[in-house]
């Protein structure tokens, strides 16, 4: 057993508590490699922004749980060299499966977990949500639950359909489970491909897509019924357009690609919304930064050359949101 204490990470309670009071989301940035982890640490300390180091089920398998374990702490002690004396960092799984997988990962040191029993039915998804709980609370360590489908497709969670999280359900549920947070679906959507073609509009000056508004309304009566509580936005990449450009004139193929817009986005970070989940962006910017250069430079073979202005384009990114998006920069302890 290993506390996310001793790797000098936090879990989610007080952050999303001051995220509430203040009117801001605290930035959940999903990362795979350590040129996303190092990008996420250096625009988080810019920034002066507490942050979420997410991982997926399938990110876990990917760096191997061990190699997590250190990077987590050394991603605390990097945030310190550069100059953060008091970091708050959080590393939190994302889309859980399983009481297993919770289990595991508490056990080897993340702060915060969040099991998806969002497909099951309502009794079963409050029953495995309150196993998670009543584990992860021994240790103090916080946990999200879910309501509502998002449709897409991230890693191993794919719906083809989304369902609004019911307003009428939420109390019950946050009170049978004992969760901390709770992520509810008001449109957003997995993946680069959030929307087809005919659910969206056409912007008669770009030519662009333009997605359907998210449903606002859903989430002001969760907030009705859960006043104060921290809700989650899972979803919310906003698929840069210029990022995209970029992918499809270097040899990519990204097509009919559309995000969430940032100005809805906005709005949400001022509600109840403490965190907001952000993959797909910084896979395009990384994507697009390591087309251009395999493009312009065909000879070129370090990955250190491709990886480093990858890693830049996605510490801009970063940045961007932070400040722009979800007001969170300036929110740490001097």
């Amino acid at each position: 057993m290993i506390s996310y204490k001793q790797l000098g990470l936090v879990n989610t309670r007080e952050m999303f508590a001051k995220a509430v009071k203040g009117g801001y989301a605290i930035p959940a940035f999903n990362f795979n490699n350590m040129e996303q982890l190092q990008s996420i640490i250096m625009a988080a300390v810019e920034t002066k922004s507490p942050v979420i180091l997410q991982v997926s089920k399938g990110a876990r398998n990917y760096a191997n749980q061990t190699l997590l374990r250190y990077m987590a702490e050394g991603a605390v002690e990097y945030a310190k060299e550069l100059g953060c004396k008091h970091p708050e960092i959080v590393l939190h799984l994302d889309h859980g499966d399983s009481f297993e997988t919770c289990k595991s990962c508490i056990d080897m040191g993340f702060s915060s977990v969040m099991i998806d029993g969002s497909a099951l039915p309502y009794d079963e998804n409050v029953a495995i949500t309150k196993k998670v709980v009543e584990y992860a609370h021994q240790f103090d360590v916080t946990v999200e639950g879910e309501l509502g489908v998002l449709a897409g497709v991230e890693d191993e969670v794919s719906a083809a359909e989304s369902h609004y999280t019911k307003p009428e359900e939420v109390i019950d549920f946050v009170t049978k489970t004992g969760v901390d947070s709770l992520a509810i679906s008001i449109g957003t959507s997995h993946g680069a491909y959030k929307f087809t073609p005919e659910q969206c509009t056409v912007d008669p000056k770009t030519g662009r897509l333009l997605p359907p508004p998210l449903a606002f309304d859903v989430l002001e009566a969760v907030e009705e019924k859960l006043p104060g509580f921290p809700i989650v936005l899972h979803g919310s990449s906003s698929v840069p357009q210029e990022e995209v450009d970029t992918i499809n004139q270097n040899g990519g193929c990204l097509k009919a690609a559309v995000g969430i817009p940032e100005e809805q986005l906005r709005k949400a970070a001022k509600s109840a919304v403490c965190k907001i989940n952000i993959d797909s962006d910084s896979r395009l910017a990384m994507t697009a930064a390591v087309r251009k250069v395999l493009h312009d430079k065909p000879e070129e073979f370090d990955p250190r050359k491709y990886l480093g202005p990858a890693r830049d384009s996605m510490k801009k990114l970063y940045i961007h949101k932070i400040i722009n998006v979800l007001g969170s920069n300036d929110k740490l302890l001097k």
